[in-house]
């Protein structure tokens, strides 16, 4: 079933910082099975390690969905409105559902206008994991620039002991 891909379109999110969204040409009335979650099926032993993948969608641990290469699919494209930062008046409209063959699927909760973005609710796990990735990522950064000042100041030394020592008199 093609679902409403051919009234879906991918543009820059309305949130800050979100990168690309997904947006419907045409007004979709709640309960409306919009479309398909698609990837590579794959476990969650394979993927485990893939941490700069943000295209996962965890079934079960025999049963992911890898849809980082899936360009073509609409769904990887809708985000969280709970992201990162908040915009006041934007929510969640859709959610996502599990069929009996353990297919997901993104299904408005409330009517969404046209030229609406599409945004569903990752789940609390998702940013958890996500906030932890942002904290030490920050402290890598934090980290490195106090290693490149100790190295910066390391080689203000040895220029410095290095000028001195050109310029002594000798004899």
């Amino acid at each position: 079933m093609a679902y409403l891909e051919k009234f879906l379109v991918v543009k820059t999110s309305t949130l800050p910082n979100a990168g690309q969204g997904l947006f419907t040409k045409t007004f979709i009335p709640a309960g409306t099975r919009i479309v398909e979650y698609k990837g590579r099926i794959t476990t969650w032993k394979e993927v485990e390690d893939d941490h700069d993948n943000a295209y996962l969608f965890t079934v079960t641990e025999d049963h992911v969905i890898d849809a980082r290469k899936a360009l073509k699919t609409f769904a990887r494209y809708a985000n969280d409105a709970r992201g990162f930062t908040r915009i006041k008046g934007i929510t969640n409209n859709c959610y996502y559902v599990q069929d009996e063959e353990n297919r997901v699927f993104i299904e408005a909760k409330r009517d969404i206008p046209a030229g609406g973005e599409i945004f569903v609710g990752y789940g609390n796990d998702y940013w958890k994991v996500m906030r932890e990735n942002f904290r030490i990522e920050k402290q890598k950064e934090k980290d490195a620039k106090k290693g490149n000042k100790r190295a910066d100041k390391e080689s203000v030394k040895t220029k410095t002991k290095g000028k001195k020592a050109s310029t002594k008199k000798k004899g």
